[in-house]
């Protein structure tokens, strides 16, 4: 066990976030549910589902990535805006009748969850300043 009144080192890559693994599942949970009777017939919304989850990914990494802090923050607020697309299309599904209500309950927390993760990234940026 570590000192708890060291500081935690960082993750060394953003495999390693919190933020890129929430959003991992979220993503792969989008393409299953995307691969299933009748959703699966819908190829826009698909597309667009999938887009939209591949981008929280993706945008976490390269603010990672990223060496210059406006363009971390610029990148993890794309990532945090796109949960908000997520979220905002599941509402979608269950007005179409595409998903369960169960099902769907279960897609807003993730993607809240994902974007409370990415804001945690943007305050640290914040208390390095």
């Amino acid at each position: 066990m570590g000192d708890r009144n060291q500081p935690e080192s960082a993750p060394a890559s953003f495999e390693a976030l919190d933020a890129w693994q929430v959003a991992r599942e979220l993503t792969a949970e989008i393409y299953s549910l995307c691969q299933r009777e009748p959703l699966c017939r819908d190829y826009g919304l698909c597309d667009q589902l999938h887009r939209s989850a591949v981008s929280i990914m993706n945008n976490i990494a390269e603010g990672w990535e990223s060496l210059h802090t406006a363009e971390k923050r610029q990148a993890y607020g794309y990532a945090r805006r796109s949960c908000g697309e997520v979220r905002s299309m599941t509402y979608v599904l269950l007005d179409n009748h595409l998903i369960s209500a169960e099902r769907q309950a279960d897609l807003p927390t993730r993607c809240v969850r994902s974007g409370k993760l990415i804001s945690g990234l943007i305050r640290s940026l914040d208390q390095r300043q």
